[in-house]
């Protein structure tokens, strides 16, 4: 595995971010949701601290970020670290370092007393399944997630 070294995001990276997720979404097919500026994630990450990012760099450039926040389980009774987004450029992938981010992100959680790192994958993303379940992931196919966003959002705020 080549070598990464990794950082947390701060104000002034909203662009770098921004490009990153930006990949993310061209990759999942997905690119006209994307709604964020720069501006958006400097006040909700940097200002508000509503989430973290790791910026991951090999050989002088960035190849990734993992952007992540707590969550809460009842049944365990402490925070766990939820995995919104882990992207890896192109042209970086397998060196390892998805990988390594993923054991970043679970000795942040060790080392924090948190109780488990949880993320979602699309299923057709047989890669990263295949990858996930590699390194020990369980899946867990008896939940599914729900979502209300935009119009949904708002009527459901109003009712």
């Amino acid at each position: 595995m080549a070598e990464i070294s990794f950082r947390f995001a701060q104000k002034g990276d909203g662009e770098l971010v921004l490009n990153f997720i930006k990949g993310l979404a061209a990759y999942e097919n997905m690119s006209e949701r994307v709604v964020a500026t720069p501006s958006l994630l400097e006040e909700w990450l940097f200002e508000k601290g509503t989430a973290k990012v790791l910026i991951g760099s090999a050989n002088g450039a960035d190849v990734g970020f993992a952007l992540f926040f707590d969550n809460f389980s009842t049944f365990l009774g402490r925070a766990g670290i939820y995995l919104e987004d882990l992207f890896v450029l192109p042209g970086h992938r397998g060196k390892g370092y998805g990988k390594a981010f993923l054991k970043k992100l679970a000795s942040i959680a060790v080392e924090s007393g948190r109780g488990r790192l949880d993320w979602a994958c699309l299923d057709w993303n047989k890669s990263s399944i295949d990858f996930y379940k590699a390194m020990g992931a369980e899946a867990l196919d008896d939940w599914t997630t729900y979502r209300l966003e935009g119009e949904t959002l708002l009527r459901m705020a109003k009712k």
